[in-house]
């Protein structure tokens, strides 16, 4: 089994776990710190300049991203940037705004502008509870407009942080709740699904490995930092076009 925490961000083998990570305390303090700076600094960027329409152009497969809870589509600049240097057309959906409804609703509008954009073999790419959203919605698209997602810290298998929250939105991240669980036994949509996380999440400490889907495991600390780390960068791009990326 390839483990990229030493290899430089391979995938993993899709039928086995990768071993847990062990880290120093004050490293995991760290990363969590740096992380919820990155989280603040991207907060204030989503009131620049920077328009949805400056990425809608390219020639390639079309492109459609989903942020997590409380995320604009802002916080996906980082990746947004590299697939459309790339010549991926790529499209957002401020349908969603902070991203605080329930997982079917949100997944409803995301096929719901799938059809109104005429959009097909979409790849989708999520961060968070967008790979919720973008699962469902693979598991419900009558129409195949959806070919593949790649995922970055997605709570497939939920949260134990969850069960803490003091709001039913993040509540919602349990593994016991019924959406989640729900997801977990939708199996065959799982091989057109690559996961990238890092050893180290913030939010999601059993971290982000789905049974049959391609894993890639980066030696990255964060839930949010890692949207912007150049290894995570990579990893997109090669799930995105691994021809190109080979």
């Amino acid at each position: 089994m390839t483990d990229p925490t030493t290899s430089g961000g391979g995938p993993t083998d899709t039928g086995r776990a990768a071993p847990p990570v062990r880290l120093p305390l004050l490293r995991r303090a760290r990363w969590a710190a740096l992380d919820w700076w990155y989280a603040i600094r991207w907060q204030v960027r989503s009131l620049g300049p920077t328009t949805a329409d400056d990425y809608r152009d390219g020639d390639g497969q079309p492109v459609v991203v989903v942020p997590g809870v409380y995320e604009t589509w802002h916080f996906m600049r980082p990746l947004m940037d590299a697939l459309h240097d790339r010549g991926h057309p790529v499209h957002v959906l401020p349908v969603l705004r902070h991203n605080l409804r329930p997982v079917p609703q949100s997944a409803r509008e995301v096929l719901a502008t799938l059809e109104e954009l005429d959009l097909h073999g979409v790849l989708l790419v999520t961060h968070s509870k967008g790979g919720l959203i973008g699962k469902y919605a693979m598991t419900h698209d009558d129409d195949g407009r959806i070919d593949r997602m790649v995922a970055v810290s997605t709570p497939f298998g939920g949260s134990g942080w969850a069960r803490l929250a003091p709001v039913p939105h993040l509540r919602a991240f349990r593994a016991a709740d019924p959406v989640l669980a729900a997801l977990g036994r939708e199996l065959e949509v799982n091989t057109r699904i690559t996961s990238v996380y890092g050893v180290f999440d913030t939010l999601i400490p059993e971290g982000s490995e789905l049974v049959g889907a391609t894993n890639v495991r980066l030696p990255v600390g964060g839930h949010f930092r890692i949207l912007g780390d150049p290894r995570t960068r990579t990893a997109v791009l090669a799930a995105t076009d691994p021809a190109r990326s080979a």
